[in-house]
């Protein structure tokens, strides 16, 4: 052995008994080559968490707050407020890891609960991990939210605690996971930019299915009292529509072109759906609604959401234009086709949306449209069956576990409120106070 290689075994020994004596140093590469923290990021992010929960609390409650009587609009405020404190609980104990940890393709695992080994810095985006944690958790809050539209003025408090928790667990977590989590639609290169499959779609036909489950309000379809406060609505309405700059401009995970651009989609098409849902409401009854020009709006938001990050500004107006009037269109048949009692119309303006805006943006990404372009070696068609793919299966486990849920808390402790209690207002029955002091 030569004199230069027992110098190199040598230096090698004792550089690694060096590093077991002091194991950082062993760490010092990795740590040089770790991320670093992106300021502006974080502070984009922080302010985009902030306003997703802001389309819950208070934005979500006060839209629905004010569509039904008087009587139970505590009711509906507390099923928002009850929601966000329960999920939030869920989330962090064991639901993020199981929807954004591991490889499997169906389902995360544990190795995040109790949100342990989180990255101080995440990338992409170059933010604190629990940032991360946080704004996933305010999705988390207002999916299972936006489904107690389809049964208000009529289901037991305990029955809204226990749907939220078992649907977040068997609806929300997986599919979170297949699309966003690195799961098998991840693979397949579906787009959901900022929720149209993950939030829309899942909570749009579960509403459906619940409200099929549990019946209709008394006196549906012709003696159900209209909104008791217009006025309300608008204000909630115009909170969500501030909020959802958030929900899709911070998806981008970074303060940048892709965040900004998202921002002026999510804008046109809430403007293009409050015009197109009043213009067909004027047409049809003679008068734009309050009530109808928010709801359009919304409509004109959950169409574009999956969207957003991928659409150009023209396109975005197109996209809010069709989804007034398709939403509009999904909203009639469900109540007078179908006969449905989906109260706040979840399912027609969520659900329809959704799925219209995902698709949507297998046409609407391509550069030549003013798009950010398709997934990674995808072309039109591929992208739109990859999109299908995502819809149907999406639906059709949305439905199944939803219609699972509600059978077996039925048979645990019931779903509905008795009729008396119906009568008299679950603001007083269910909590024992009154939203308005009538003295």
């Amino acid at each position: 052995m030569t004199i230069t290689r027992v110098f190199r075994v040598a230096s090698a020994a004792l550089l690694l008994a060096f590093a077991l004596i002091h194991p950082a140093l062993a760490q010092a590469p990795a740590a040089a080559a770790a991320a670093t923290l992106d300021s502006g990021n974080t502070a984009w992010m922080l302010t985009a968490t902030a306003l997703v929960l802001f389309m819950t609390l208070p934005g979500l409650a006060l839209f629905y707050g004010g569509l039904v009587q008087s009587k139970n609009v505590l009711s509906v405020l507390m099923h928002c407020f009850a929601i966000t404190c329960v999920v939030s609980i869920l989330w962090v104990v064991f639901a993020y890891s199981l929807a954004f940890s591991g490889e499997g393709g169906w389902i995360g695992n544990l190795d995040k609960a109790f949100l342990a080994g989180l990255d101080k810095v995440k990338t992409p985006g170059n933010f604190p991990e629990t940032l991360f944690v946080t704004y996933q958790m305010t999705f988390a809050i207002i999916t299972p939210a936006l489904i107690i539209g389809a049964f208000p003025e009529r289901v037991t408090f305990r029955f809204v605690l226990l749907f939220a928790a078992l649907w977040l667990v068997l609806v929300y977590v997986p599919v979170a996971h297949w699309v966003w989590g690195g799961g098998w639609l991840a693979e397949k290169n579906t787009i959901d930019f900022a929720g149209g499959i993950v939030v829309h779609t899942t909570a749009g036909i579960s509403a459906l299915v619940a409200a099929m489950v549990i019946g209709p309000r008394q006196g549906f379809p012709t003696h159900v009292l209209p909104p008791h406060n217009p006025g309300m609505t608008m204000a909630g309405g115009a909170m969500l529509w501030i909020g959802w700059f958030g929900f899709n401009g911070g998806s981008a995970l970074a303060a940048d072109g892709a965040a900004a651009s998202a921002m002026l989609a999510t804008h046109l098409a809430a403007a293009a759906g409050a015009i197109t849902w009043s213009v067909v409401e004027w047409a049809k009854f003679g008068k734009p609604s309050s009530v109808g020009t928010v709801t359009g709006m919304v409509a004109g938001l959950a169409t574009i959401t999956p969207a957003a990050g991928h659409t150009g500004p023209m396109a975005a107006i197109v996209i809010g234009l069709v989804a007034g009037v398709v939403c509009f269109a999904a909203v009639r048949y469900v109540k007078t086709t179908l006969k449905t009692d989906d109260s706040l119309d979840v399912f027609g303006v969520h659900g329809v949306g959704g799925m219209l805006g995902s698709l949507a943006v297998a046409i609407t990404a391509a550069p030549s449209l003013g798009g950010a372009g398709l997934a990674e070696g995808m072309t039109t068609a591929s992208q739109l069956g990859a999109q299908a793919l995502a819809i149907v299966v999406t639906l059709v486990w949305s439905a199944v576990a939803t219609w699972v849920i509600l059978k077996v808390i039925d048979a645990l402790c019931g779903c509905r409120e008795v009729h008396d209690a119906e009568r008299e207002g679950l603001d007083l029955t269910a909590h024992g106070e009154r939203a308005y002091d009538l003295r």
